[in-house]
């Protein structure tokens, strides 16, 4: 074989290897797109803390997932595709957007479930509904202990399709209290696992 056909040979496998890569690249960006995109849109999704509206229990910079499936509104060119059909539990923490702002996203607690009345006296939560219709004081001491007093408020009623949410932090947090009861379609899901720092990691 002349030097002319060992050339050609070889920049026909050159040729043939660069293109056997960027079908690889193909291969992988089809791979994401199939796998990725279809988890961060139904199923989980990455949430970085900001401020201490959460205090003591969740921190800035912490790096949460937060479990979407069931929780979500799913709309695609604005017709509903998949509905909510699990149901949030009182003292659940989840994400949210914000009501006066949608672009961005908040992380609070729930206090008041649909339906509910929620009422702070002498720096204690009460929640009235159909079984307590005389209320009941919210056992909080699990997330905020029973040294830290919520501010005295008036009752304020929650409506079916809506959330009543606080942050831990109750002296620096702008939550229900400020911009009422968040409706259910603000819900983008529940704080399933804290990742970041792993010091810290914790399934919820």
């Amino acid at each position: 074989m002349n030097t002319n056909q060992q050339e050609k040979k070889q920049n026909n496998e050159e040729y043939i290897s660069f293109f056997e890569l960027i079908f690889e690249m193909i291969k992988v960006l089809i791979l994401a797109l199939i796998i990725i995109i279809p988890v961060r849109v139904f199923l989980f999704q990455p949430f970085f803390i900001e401020g201490s509206s959460m205090d003591p229990n969740f921190h800035d910079g912490q790096y949460l997932v937060v479990s979407e499936f069931g929780y979500k509104q799913t709309k695609i060119s604005e017709k509903t595709l998949i509905k909510p059909f699990k149901s949030i539990v009182r003292q659940d923490v989840i994400v949210f957007r914000y009501p006066r702002n949608p672009s961005q996203f908040f992380i609070k607690r729930v206090i008041g479930l649909p339906g509910e009345s929620v009422e702070v006296k002498q720096g204690k939560i009460y929640i009235y509904n159909e079984e307590h219709p005389e209320g009941f004081i919210l056992d909080e001491k699990a997330y905020i202990g029973n040294n830290i007093l919520t501010q005295d408020m008036s009752r304020r009623d929650v409506k079916q399709d809506e959330y009543y949410v606080m942050g831990d932090n109750r002296m620096n947090s702008s939550d229900s209290r400020i911009f009422g009861p968040i409706n259910k379609d603000k819900v983008i899901g529940r704080v399933l696992l804290r990742v970041w720092p792993t010091s810290e990691f914790t399934l919820y």
